[in-house]
């Protein structure tokens, strides 16, 4: 699965993933490849990325947005902390 994340600055991750755990409104919630298309808006709080290969990666957001669709994930992020 493909994951971009952008903030209104600058692109802050782009590559291969295995899943991505966000901080929806009503709760977190993970993505792995084959997820159903969705479009959900993001809390502030902790963003988990499993990249293919390597050690996972965090980061603190301040809110934005996620849309899935044919195995393409992009989150806008209004911040990174």
């Amino acid at each position: 699965m493909i994951l971009d994340i952008l903030t209104p600055e600058q692109a802050i991750f782009s590559g291969e993933i295995k899943l991505v755990k966000v901080p929806g409104t009503n709760g977190s919630f993970e993505v792995m490849e084959n997820h159903a298309p969705i479009i959900s808006s993001l809390d502030k709080g902790e963003l988990k990325i499993s990249p293919q290969s390597g050690q996972d990666i965090f980061y603190q957001i301040e809110g934005g947005v996620i849309e899935v669709n044919h195995n393409k994930a992009i989150i806008l992020v209004e911040k990174i902390l």
